[in-house]
């Protein structure tokens, strides 16, 4: 049975799901940050999934990374699917600013996260949604 794991679930926020990757908000207000789990079991790479699933997951990653244009006016769309520190598959689509606090470095290692406040944080997840839905 798919479950998050554990990592992925202190340090994100569930928005919705898509045709195979649930979507996640990253808990850090420093940058607009997406994270696509694919609902699969046992997965740690891109290669792993099957062949239909590897293109819809990519269709997905295209969505989340014209979404998050949109919504966020990004200079660049970091898109990565490290797995170093949590082995469970998933692909961060990040939204950078040139003057965003790690610009031009890798987001990684760069400063400690800051949590969405709560109103914040709904508000985000809402406008998410409906951008979601609304693509």
């Amino acid at each position: 049975m798919f479950q998050i794991h554990p990592q992925l679930a202190a340090d994100t926020l569930p928005v919705l799901t898509l045709g195979v990757s649930q979507v996640l908000l990253m808990n850090d207000s420093r940058y607009p940050w997406i994270i696509l789990v694919p609902e699969r079991t046992d997965l740690r790479e891109l290669h792993d999934l099957n062949e239909m699933d590897y293109r819809l997951v990519w269709a997905e990653i295209r969505r989340t990374s014209l979404l998050m244009t949109d919504l966020s006016g990004a200079h660049k769309i970091n898109v990565a699917a490290l797995g170093n520190m949590v082995p469970q598959l998933h692909i961060h689509v990040i939204a950078r600013q040139m003057t965003d606090a790690a610009w031009p470095a890798p987001v990684w290692g760069k400063g400690d996260a800051v949590p969405y406040a709560p109103e914040s944080l709904n508000n985000r997840i809402s406008l998410l949604r409906e951008a979601f839905q609304a693509s």
